[in-house]
This record gives C-alpha cells, sequence and structure tokens, in this order.
C-alpha cells in the first residue's frame, strides 16, 4: 500500500485541528494553520493571473502572506479572513514590514460567513470538506470571470481548468487548481 504526502498531511492537519478545538477552545477553528511555502503562494497568485483594479481575497489568510504578496506585487487590494488572533496579529505586522497598510486588510471573520461578492481572485489553503462547505457561496456570490485558486485540495466534481503540481523549496509536493466562476460547475 502507497501512502502520499497528501494523505499524511491531510490527516495530521484534522489532528491538528481537533486538538486545537480542545485544548483552546477555539470550536470555530475549522482548518488549521499551515504555512503555505512562498514558491507556493507566488505560484497561485500567478495562476490567477492578478492584475492592476482586482480584489484578491484569502480564505483562512494565516500570518498573511498571500494577501501581502498580492498587494506588493501587483499593486491590488487584498483582504485575507482568520478567525486566530495570533495569526492576525502576525498579519498586523507583516503588512507593516512590507509597507502595504494602504493595500492589505485582515479581518477577523469566519470564512463560512464572508460574502465574497466583492472579490474576482479567491485564494484558500483549506480542507477539503470546507472547500465543499464554501462551495455554494463561491457560486453564488463571485462574479462571472472571477478566478478561485485553492491550494492542495479540490471541489469535488468542479472540474478545474488547470490543475499544476510544484515542488517547494523542501522537495514537498504541492497541487494547486484554478477555477473560473462561468465554469466551475461543468
Amino acid at each position: 500500500m502507497k501512502i502520499h504526502r497528501k494523505s499524511i498531511s491531510l490527516a495530521i492537519a484534522l489532528l491538528f485541528v481537533q486538538a486545537a478545538s480542545i485544548v483552546t477552545g477555539q470550536e470555530g477553528k475549522i482548518v488549521p494553520y499551515v504555512p503555505t511555502p512562498q514558491e507556493v503562494v507566488e505560484r497561485m497568485l500567478e495562476m490567477a493571473q492578478v492584475k492592476k483594479g482586482d480584489i484578491v481575497y484569502d480564505l483562512g489568510s494565516g500570518d498573511g502572506r498571500i494577501v501581502v504578496t498580492a498587494a506588493k506585487k501587483y499593486g491590488v487590494k487584498a483582504i485575507g479572513f482568520e478567525i486566530d488572533p495570533q495569526r492576525i496579529k502576525e498579519s498586523h505586522e507583516n503588512i507593516k514590514k512590507a509597507g502595504v497598510e494602504n493595500l492589505v486588510e485582515i479581518r477577523q471573520q469566519d470564512i463560512r460567513t464572508v460574502d465574497l461578492s466583492p472579490a474576482n481572485v479567491l485564494t484558500m489553503y483549506l480542507l477539503p470538506e470546507v472547500n465543499l462547505m464554501i462551495r455554494p457561496n463561491i457560486w453564488k456570490q463571485m462574479k462571472p470571470g472571477s478566478r478561485i485558486v485553492s491550494h492542495d485540495f479540490d471541489m469535488a466534481e468542479w472540474k478545474p481548468l488547470k490543475t499544476e503540481h510544484i515542488k517547494d523549496a523542501s522537495n514537498w509536493d504541492h497541487t494547486l487548481y484554478l477555477w473560473h466562476i462561468e465554469g466551475a460547475k461543468k
């Protein structure tokens, strides 16, 4: 029986969510904090073809690296959604350090309640069941032509326009999925 790193990572992530809920009492936390390597962040934004005028939303934004990179590299408005106060604090420090306070905002909000309609680029590194949980909101709220990029986890029967496999600097495999909202249900 062959065991894949992604399966191991998913099992570990689920254990972290359960442990965080028990230890910290953060029952609302549905995704563990697992940072996306910077080279994966860069590729996610490239796949989404981020351009001037875009508004980038990152669900479960962690330390803010995706929204900071979007603002710094592409000059776009970027908003991260996070519930963990420690990650929000780190995000604010990273935003200030990068000098993108005028473009980046972090909102303490449950990702299941976010109004996605202002965004035309959505990034996420969530668990499969969370992707499926928010999928109806993506379909109902995002405008035609909006781009969605997910790190490591797909959207079940939604067929991505593009799937890409990359390795990070530590030689870990990552899979990126890209959808455009008008083609997501096909």
